[in-house]
């Protein structure tokens, strides 16, 4: 699958696409399928600077209300725990396959990208203290 052009955001956060092509690589093929037939799907990285703010570009909603699905990688991901950095990714993929909807019985948004991405292979840490590690 052409995943390379999802790595052009990522030219000076080698690690962070390195980590990001890991999860989108072990997603199961029709989420694949589901993102590189999308042209309104996107990956890219967090610029945001302090006292500047951040730019991100992205599609305008589409003719039939369809939204942009921009996934927004912050660069720390990079240097946290790699498997809470791998969880994190996994469920903003799992916002961006779900449009930011439900899955199955479950209709909170968070939650319902939890339960994907640990369908994934992808499970919530049971603390955050990845950020720190």
């Amino acid at each position: 699958m052409p995943f390379s052009k999802y790595l052009a955001a990522f030219v000076d956060h080698p690690l962070l696409g390195d980590r990001m092509m890991h999860v989108l690589q072990l997603l199961p093929s029709e989420v694949k399928d589901d993102f590189v037939t999308d042209a309104r799907f996107q990956v890219t990285v967090d610029n945001y600077q302090i006292g500047k703010g951040w730019t991100l570009v992205m599609d305008l909603p589409g003719p039939d209300g369809s939204g942009s699905r921009c996934v927004v990688l912050k660069p720390k991901l990079a240097h946290c725990d790699e498997a809470f950095a791998w969880y994190v990714i996994a469920h903003e993929f799992a916002h961006a396959y779900l449009r930011n909807g439900g899955w199955q019985e479950i209709a909170d948004r968070e939650e319902a990208a939890d339960a994907l991405a640990s369908s994934w292979g992808f499970d919530r840490p049971k603390t955050f203290s990845g950020w720190f590690s």
